[in-house]
């Protein structure tokens, strides 16, 4: 089993920045797609960003391009992102995920890649 905690959620005016932080431990492995999805209330999860095991391959939603960033330390199997110019629309429950078999040039946008979950952390952005 795979345990994930995310940390780092809070609230923030808009235009500033959050870092949220996701430990993983137990069987993990630094093989593992990670990945930062988020849900709205009243709205579907979505993927934020992914990245591969390399960290050379990354993904975002058009929403947080330029503006968010997802990285990784894989000796410490830890993930990071680094949002910035945060705006209201960003208010959401941020999760982390694992990917356990994903190709390793590879990191999904689908929930149903990822098979590990984090419990998520709150992120919201006053106006």
């Amino acid at each position: 089993q795979v345990q994930l905690i995310e940390s780092g959620g809070g609230l923030v005016q808009a235009g500033g920045s959050l870092r949220l932080s996701c430990a993983a431990s137990g069987r993990t492995s630094s093989s593992y797609a990670m990945g930062w999805f988020r849900q709205a209330p009243g709205k579907e999860r979505e993927l934020v960003a992914a990245i591969n095991w390399s960290g050379g391959v990354t993904r975002y939603a058009h929403s947080v391009k330029g503006r968010f960033t997802i990285s990784r330390t894989n000796p410490k199997n830890t993930v990071y992102l680094q949002m910035n110019s945060l705006k209201p629309e960003d208010t959401a429950v941020y999760y982390c995920a694992a990917d356990s078999s994903s190709p390793l040039g590879y990191a999904g946008d689908k929930i149903y890649e990822y098979h590990y979950w984090g419990q998520g952390t709150q992120v919201t952005v006053s106006s």
